[in-house]
């Protein structure tokens, strides 16, 4: 997860275009009108991916349109598939035109093997059990990860990961829990910075309503279901973080560091691009 901010915002008409593939349908556009492309080879490139929606491999209908709706890349939730399937899913996303990198969360340890095996660049996260195969966007804004304890960095790492995915610088603040507040209290200027906050806790779930006392930077909470008998699962970290009296808490499900991410990359690369 780096630090470093690079690239420059990419416009159309004033605008700040939201991600990768409406980046690339605004340059299509503008070599159309300067001559550099002609309307027939922009129209092959149109209907390989925007224009025709999706991909149908059989088992699965895979939307490639996501990124011009949304700035945000299709991604492979790999539970419940097979690992054939997860590969192929991968490979269809990565022929697609516009650049996009593929991201697949979920992933079992036979899939990452798997991944390592026929994507050999491909940036793996262990912990996180997600792959992100194709070259990273150019990031905007910061994204911080703040995790409790070590036992919630499976969800914190996939919440990192994802949002560097998906456009942001990303650092991370490791075993910060409230057990020993004067480990985030020293790390208030760092909350500050950054232009979103994801904050990862179990057990109890108080560090996000801490946290949201402290700064009034932009977080979305995240309960993982780390915990003795009476956390239910992560029940009672949701339930803490529902009723945190720290206003501006927004509050994604039990171990959904992937919601987390792309909601905390969506807010800095906005930030980032107004900047």
């Amino acid at each position: 997860m780096g630090g470093h901010r690079v690239g420059p915002d990419a416009r159309a008409t004033g605008t700040t275009v939201g991600g990768v593939d409406d980046q690339e349908l605004a340059r299509l556009l503008e070599a159309v009108a300067s001559g550099a492309t002609s309307a027939a080879e922009a129209a092959r490139t149109l209907s390989g991916a925007p224009l025709s929606g999706y991909t149908d491999l059989g088992f699965a209908r895979l939307d490639h349109h996501r990124g011009i709706r949304t700035g945000d890349p299709e991604v492979i939730y790999a539970e419940g598939k097979t690992d054939e399937q997860v590969l192929t899913l991968i490979e269809a996303l990565r022929a697609t035109p516009g650049g996009r990198a593929a991201v697949a969360t979920r992933l079992t340890p036979s899939m990452l093997a798997g991944v390592r095996e026929r994507f050999p660049t491909a940036t793996i996260e262990d912990a996180a059990r997600c792959a992100v195969i194709g070259d990273l966007p150019d990031p905007r804004g910061t994204v911080l990860v703040v995790s409790a304890g070590t036992s919630d960095d499976p969800v914190a790492a996939e919440a990192a990961l994802v949002a560097r995915a998906f456009g942001t610088n990303v650092s991370r603040i490791c075993d910060a829990g409230v057990a020993g507040l004067h480990r985030v209290l020293g790390e208030r200027s760092r909350l500050a910075d950054a232009d979103c906050l994801v904050v990862v806790a179990g057990m109890e779930g108080a560090l996000p309503s801490v946290v949201g006392g402290l700064v009034g930077t932009p977080i979305v909470a995240v309960p993982t279901s780390v915990g003795y008998g009476a956390s239910f699962g992560g029940l009672a970290a949701l339930l803490g973080m529902l009723n945190s009296c720290a206003p501006g808490v927004t509050v994604v499900n039990i171990d959904n560091g992937f919601g987390a991410g792309v909601f905390a990359a969506r807010v800095a690369r906005r930030v980032g691009a107004r900047r």
